[in-house]
């Protein structure tokens, strides 16, 4: 049973000044700050709802909603408000704003702790402050600077094939840009799970490493560590392996790639020893920068081998995964739980994949497009240089990308990790250019809030 919602606070807001930001459960979630007339973005079908907002939470008409944080600027000159969650490692209330009568009603369904930020910089000033507190109370050492990497996914997607690699890695050298990291993206693997099956597309992962590094630069690859598909070697060998849900059946965690997905239950010690056995086998053949993606996977409730909660076998399951690669290898995250991520990882996607057009499917600002990955990028930018090194999403700087300029000016505002993803011998003067500029400008760390 849900948590019944305790009210917290009432305050004055006025109406045609004031501002809500509502945090979003994952990276793909929308995240940024509305007007009080707005209407706050909200799944359009049942399979984002899961795949890409927080699972089993509905949110009332005409309500604001925050997963484990919530902040107001009521408009009125007086400070701004944020309410967060106690511990935002291990237990994440949602929190609910609704105004009636000229107040804010504020109301969570968990323990949260409430804030004031009375300085200049609004919204993200306060949210920047409160992660502040965060990373003192935890002790957090300061991100690493990020590497600048190349992708093959917004150009190739799960076509990929390993001449691909090859021929991109060659127009580096032929067009000079400064590239630290070639990263394999979807599309190397027979399965998800089955990490160390190859696709017929690829010869050798091992081989392939080498040559890139060979090249002077580092090997990175593309896993989505907690997703099991159906039909893979593992679910069929393994089926203890998986997560249950009340009724005991496999847990469906949505569809994706044309196929329901199933979650690895990382606290089975036989489906754990097989995690750490892939990200090890990775790291021995000389990738040391990982991409794990659809994480929120291994934060949804359901019947695990330990008992354990969702997010205590999230966390651990990360740590294993750091356990493997070691300390020095970088590790992105992507469609992961915003808050029970802090401490993890050297850098994160703080928005939902960006595309070569503007308009996520359906009006869905959890989907694909420019205009949403911008609107949650804009919106988390205070999370940048204090959790980890926020990711924009690549840059797509060919001609047949949409309003490209506007999205290159957007990677580039944000100072955060900067990816190339486009055959590179596509581009024209100005793409090429573009990317050239922005994979040599370094990311900033030190951030400063900006009003919102």
């Amino acid at each position: 049973m849900p948590s019944p919602f305790t009210h917290l606070a009432s305050v004055p807001v006025d109406p045609g000044t004031a501002r809500v930001h509502e945090e979003g459960w994952q990276s793909w979630s929308p995240s940024g700050a509305y007007a009080l007339d707005a209407a706050p973005y909200r799944p359009t079908n049942d399979n984002w709802a899961t795949v890409c907002y927080r699972p089993g939470v509905t949110v009332p008409a005409g309500t604001f909603h925050g997963e484990g944080l919530l902040a107001l600027d009521p408009g009125d000159g007086s400070p701004v408000r944020l309410w967060a969650a106690a511990d935002p490692l291990r237990a994440v209330p949602s929190i609910r704003l609704e105004v009636r009568d000229g107040r804010a009603e504020v109301s969570a369904d968990g323990p949260v702790t409430e804030h004031s930020h009375a300085g200049p910089g609004g919204i993200q000033a306060a949210l920047a402050a409160w992660a502040d507190g965060v990373v003192q109370a935890l002790g957090l050492s300061a991100p690493l600077p990020a590497p600048t990497v190349w992708c093959s996914w917004y150009e190739y997607f799960t076509a990929v094939t390993e001449d691909d690699i090859h021929e991109n890695l060659g127009a580096m050298d032929t067009l000079g840009l400064p590239i630290d990291v070639v990263q394999i993206d979807d599309g190397y693997q027979s399965a998800l799970g089955d990490w160390l099956t190859l696709s017929g597309r690829f010869r050798s992962r091992a081989g392939l490493a080498d040559t890139i590094r060979e090249s002077g630069r580092r090997a990175g690859i593309w896993t989505a560590p907690f997703l099991v598909a159906p039909d893979s070697e593992l679910a069929t060998a393994h089926p203890d392996w998986l997560v249950r849900d009340a009724d005991g059946a496999p847990l469906h965690a949505g569809r994706n790639w044309g196929h329901d997905l199933y979650v690895l239950d990382t606290t089975h010690p036989g489906a754990a020893a097989y995690l750490v056995d892939v990200f090890a086998t990775l790291r021995v053949e000389g990738y040391d920068y990982f991409k794990v993606d659809f994480l929120y996977a291994g934060a949804m409730d359901g019947v695990r081998h330990s008992g354990a909660d969702a997010l205590t076998a999230y966390r651990e399951g990360i740590t294993l995964i750091r356990q493997a690669i070691g300390p020095d290898a970088y590790l992105l995250g992507c469609g992961a739980p915003a808050l029970p991520s802090i401490g993890l990882f050297d850098a994160m996607r703080v928005s939902p994949d960006t595309a070569p057009y503007r308009d996520p499917e359906n009006g869905d600002f959890s989907q694909p497009g420019q205009e949403a990955a911008e609107f949650a990028g804009v919106g988390r930018q205070w999370q940048h240089g204090r959790f980890w090194v926020n990711d924009p999403d690549c840059l797509m700087a060919r001609p047949a990308v949409e309003t490209r300029e506007r999205w290159a000016a957007h990677v580039e505002a944000t100072g955060g990790l900067m990816a190339s993803s486009d055959r590179l011998l596509s581009l024209d003067d100005w793409g090429l250019d573009t990317t050239r500029r922005l994979l040599t400008t370094p990311s900033r760390l030190a951030v400063e809030g900006a009003s919102q």
